[in-house]
Formats: C-alpha cells, structure tokens, sequence
C-alpha cells in the first residue's frame, strides 16, 4: 500500500524526536535582514491526497446530464440538496461556506476540469507526477516547488527563508537543495510538556546535537500551536484547520518561512461518499475550516496570500454501487487568498454526455493544471515564462501561465 497518500498514524514519542530533527535545517538558516521592498508575499500550496471529486465540490447543476451520473448524490440549486450559488451553471458545496464568502469577495477562484499530463489511474504516479512537474512518471528527487525556491534571485529575502512543509515527512513537491523545514502537527496523549523538557534536558548531557533539533521542534512546536492540543490523522476535518493555523502562526514569524505545503489525507472516496451530509462534506468543511484559519491568523498579511489546492487527478462522472465514485481524471483547483483574482470559474466545460467523457467514463481535462501552477508562480512570485517552461516544469514551454490569477 502507498504510504503516501494512506492515513497517518498518530506519532509516538520518538515522533516528537524526530519532528525536532526536522526543525534542525531551519535553526541553522543564515540570519536575513528585512527586504528593502514592503512587499512580502506568501504562497501556499495544499494537496489533497486521495483524489478529490471535483464534480461534488463545484458541481455543474445546469449541464443536463449531471444528475442522472449523480444520482442520489447531485446537488441543486434549490431545495434539500441545494449548492452554493457561484455562476448559474455551477454550484459549490454547502459544507465550504468560507470560500462562498471569499468568491463572493472576489477573493476565491476556481478552476474546473483541470489536470496534469497524467491519464493512468495510479495514486503513486499521480502524485508523483502532482509533485515533480515532469510531463509524465519518471524517477527524479526534486519537486517543482523546490526547484522554483532556488530560482528566485539568490539576494532576495523569500528563497533564504525557505520553505515549510507540514506533516511526518516532506513532501516531493518540496525535495531539493532550497531548505526545508517540517512541522507534524500532533496530540502526544501519552506525554506532556513536563516529560518533554526532562527529555530535553537528558539529551542536553548524552547528545547535545539532538538536544539542539529537539529545542529547536520544540519551540516551533509551541509557536505553531499557540498552547492548543494538535490532532493527527489523515483525513481528520478538525485536523485540517489545526494544521493552518499553526503553519500560519510559524509563516508570521519574522524569519519563519514564506512558502508553505499542507498535504491533507482521506479524498479516496470510493464508498459512502455522500452529498450534501456524508465523508466528503465533512471534509470539504475542513477544508474550508483551514481557508478560515489562514485568513484569521494573516491578519494584514493576507493580502499579499494566495494558496493553491490541487489533487493528484478527479473521480469517475457516474457514482459506482458503494454510494461513492472511483478514480477518474479531470477534477477542480481552487485558488483563495487576498492577494487572488477571484470571483470567477476558470472552465471550458468539456460536457457530460457519453461521448464527451475521457474514455467514456471521466470528466475530460481542458486545462493543463501546469499552467495554472505557473500562472501562480509567475503572478505571485515574478518567474518568468522561460524559467518555468525549462526549469520548473521541464518540457513544458508550449503550456502558457495563465494570466490574472493574482493582484
């Protein structure tokens, strides 16, 4: 089974350790001063691993062969199964009111029928794919965001600060020579803050290099959660929201890194994947639960945010015989954050019908979600086309950024 995009354990003692090992790299980063500029901007990107069914979170009410494929699962514009209003032809999931709120505020954006090169069905090569930015499944180390970290020009402020990565083990996305640094957010029931600082001090005398991670964790640990417990658990909804708010209170540190990835377990839904109510509105809610968190604890900095959420591909157009939808190919981004051109679906709707579906059976993909990736680096973070064609996304110089997709 992938470890990859299976449910997490809960971390043990030894998993406190090694999370403060993870913090080692970024205790050592070289002290930075302020950038000259006052722009200083954030960029998050979180995967939601598992495969999210696009067609559930924005669903396409006004294609005449939506609820057929959905039965029993549809949403509607109106009554017990009733969406989010967005455009008329599209509505949101109920459960994401947050992102309602920020569409309405111009603030949300989303991309419909979207996809990376990938047309297989295999979670691993998904997310590798997801994850490397290569046109297809190939053995590399390094993932796109990573590479477009050490892009940047080397004297400006956001490539020394690094990058965060949350969760037991770093993502590929942000493999590579830019530093990293990690945070698992985490309940030790079995432990308490006495022990961890008698630990502390135990290895301050037997191992002084482990003594420094661990103080370092430690103390990032208590910065990220602001003195309250942090659940583990792939595809936890609370979870979610715990996770963005302490990633964000470590990204508002002054010298706390700018970048950021959140990898969120538990999209698999192959059975009782519900509609309005059921295992996917709870976790659409939680993640919506973390677009709220990340605007509360911005605070001013949420103006200059934009945070990509993207999966590795969609889930079949018709629902299977467990009430839930197996793995398919085109599915839904959404881009939030003040710093967003929002208010807008991205779409060229490829259709419902038979003969329109990718090989009869899943949302065809008009978008190359390469291209909204780039339109986010380019916008945001200033790459150039060249640099993301060659470099960040090799092979992929004829897939354009799309434009406007931020301020």
């Amino acid at each position: 089974m992938d470890a990859r995009y299976c449910e997490a354990m809960p971390l043990s003692r030894r998993g406190l350790l090694g999370a403060g090992l993870s913090f080692f790299a970024w205790a050592h980063m070289p002290k930075v001063a302020s950038a000259a500029s006052a722009r200083d901007p954030r960029f998050l990107t979180i995967i939601l691993r598992g495969a999210m069914d696009g067609l559930s979170a924005v669903a396409p009410v006004a294609d005449p062969d939506y609820a057929a494929l959905r039965e029993g699962m549809a949403l509607t514009r109106e009554g017990e199964s009733a969406g989010l209003p967005l455009d008329g032809f599209f509505v949101l999931h109920p459960s994401m009111k947050t992102f309602a709120r920020l569409y309405a505020e111009k603030k949300g954006l989303v991309i419909h029928a979207a996809a990376t090169p990938y047309r297989e069905r295999s979670h691993f090569d998904g997310q590798d794919v997801l994850e490397t930015g290569l046109p297809g499944v190939g053995k590399v180390e390094t993932g796109w965001l990573n590479r477009a970290l050490l892009a940047l020009p080397k004297g400006e402020r956001l490539p020394q600060l690094g990058a965060l990565g949350v969760g037991i083990s770093t993502p590929l996305v942000l493999r590579g020579s830019a530093p990293v640094m990690g945070w698992a957010p985490q309940r030790l029931a079995e432990t308490n803050d006495d022990l961890a600082r008698r630990v502390l001090d135990l290895y301050t005398h037997r191992d002084p290099a482990l003594a420094r991670a661990l103080k370092a964790g430690l103390t990032a640990d208590d910065l990220a959660r602001g003195g309250a417990a942090m659940a583990s658990g792939g595809g936890d909804p609370g979870m979610m929201a715990r996770a963005a708010t302490g990633a964000a209170r470590l990204m508002m540190k002054e010298e706390g890194p700018r970048v950021a990835v959140l990898s969120f377990d538990g999209w698999d839904t192959h059975a009782n994947q519900g509609g309005v109510r059921g295992r996917l509105a709870d976790l659409l809610g939680g993640l919506d639960g973390a677009f709220a968190a990340f605007e509360r604890e911005f605070g001013e900095a949420w103006k200059e945010t934009a945070i990509l959420v993207i999966t590795e591909f969609g889930r079949t157009a018709r629902i299977n015989g467990t009430e839930g939808s197996d793995h398919g190919t085109a599915t839904v981004a959404f881009l939030v954050g003040g710093a967003v051109r929002g208010g807008r679906i991205l779409a060229d709707w490829p259709g419902l019908k038979m003969p329109q579906l990718h090989e009869g059976r899943d949302l065809r993909a008009t978008t190359d979600l390469r291209a909204v990736i780039k339109g986010v680096l380019a916008g945001h973070l200033g790459l150039s086309p060249a640099v993301l064609g060659e470099t960040i996304f090799p092979g992929s110089a004829l897939v354009k950024p799309v434009p406007d997709l931020v301020i």
